[in-house]
């Protein structure tokens, strides 16, 4: 059974299951849900607790052992496995597929990454996802980052007006260990059960972090503001002028080529045939609808303009002239300052 993270207390609370597979890269919210099930099976009486690491070299028979042995002292035991892999052997999948059987005395927390398109189909996986409950953690995206960040302070009583929660969010972005640190500072700091824009801005550092494939889909969407902000998190962070023109100059060439087919035909046909991944399907069709193939191919000509202002072969500043792009490809036409500088902005 599929499980929602966000369904999983109301779910506990009608009962513990016997088997949960938890998958993904989010440390921080893998840990928090496996925290919830341990204490809930600690609650239910299951007080002894085997850990295992399984790593390349696991000893599997130290898991059947513990699955076939309880302490004098407890009747009922949780077995814990962290996974380092999705991927494992045909003799680790035997003697996982062996926790399927897992008796009523027993529950089977699993943890692992994020898993792929092969793992979901291993026998192990297969066998255990239909006896157990499948949780898979997927991170928090920027638009639904200020309502989780609600509901933490729900859960304690707490509300933080729209303005504050809005600011907390763009200092937290991309670091879910800040976000919970710098709520859990708030509500410790908070005189009132209400949390406002001022204590924000007074006490939150940003924390936020950001990849270029964030500053892509802001650019996507037309969020001028928001990609402007994530191109100079990149540039503070001091991310490499070069990593961000060898992403953009592929998704552009991706784009005009899309362009390129579409005169022959239209551009849903076109985007059918270029196999974009269906949840970035709706992003690359907005950004083609307001774009021609001249000003993407303009914008494309403009990186060679950038590189070699980092090769030192042509004068001026390259994170201003991403800028320029960053507004250009967000529908945007208007001026634009050059970035501050990284060690004094």
């Amino acid at each position: 059974m599929k499980l929602y993270p966000e369904k999983l207390t109301a779910s506990l609370a009608r009962g513990l299951a016997g088997l949960y597979l938890v998958s993904g890269d989010e440390p921080l919210l893998q840990q928090e849900i496996c925290d919830e099930i341990r204490n809930k099976a600690k609650a239910e009486g299951f007080v002894e607790r085997d850990l295992f690491h399984v790593e390349a070299g696991f000893d599997w028979q130290s898991l059947h052992y513990s699955l076939n042995s309880l302490s004098l002292f407890a009747e009922k035991k949780l077995i814990e496995l962290r996974l380092s892999s999705a991927k494992q052997t045909e003799k680790a999948g035997a003697a996982l597929m062996a926790l399927a059987e897992a008796g009523d005395d027993l529950v089977v927390l699993i943890s692992l990454p994020k898993l792929d398109a092969a793992a979901k189909r291993a026998k192990w996986f297969k066998s255990l996802e239909a006896v157990g409950t499948l949780i898979q953690v997927w991170p928090i995206e920027a638009k639904d980052l200020p309502r989780w960040l609600e509901q933490r302070f729900k859960r304690k009583q707490c509300s933080i007006d729209r303005d504050a929660l809005l600011a907390l969010a763009a200092r937290v972005e991309g670091n879910l260990l800040a976000a919970v640190q710098e709520v859990d500072r708030l509500l410790l700091a908070a005189k009132t059960n209400t949390i406002g824009l001022a204590q924000v801005q007074g006490s939150v550092a940003d924390h936020a972090r950001y990849d270029v494939f964030q500053w892509l889909d802001a650019l996507f969407m037309g969020k001028a503001a928001r990609g402007l902000r994530v191109l100079n998190g990149l540039h503070q962070e001091g991310t490499e002028v070069l990593l961000i023109t060898g992403v953009l100059s592929r998704e552009l060439r991706s784009l005009i080529e899309i362009l390129e087919d579409a005169a022959d035909k239209n551009l849903s046909a076109a985007l059918q045939s270029a196999r974009i991944w269906p949840k970035r399907k709706p992003l690359v069709q907005k950004l083609l609808q307001r774009s021609s193939l001249g000003d993407l191919t303009a914008l494309h000509s403009r990186l060679s303009e950038v590189d070699a202002m980092v090769k030192g072969a042509k004068a001026g500043d390259p994170w201003a002239v991403l800028a320029e792009i960053s507004l250009a490809l967000s529908g945007q036409t208007i001026a634009v300052s050059p970035l501050p500088d990284r060690h004094h902005g």
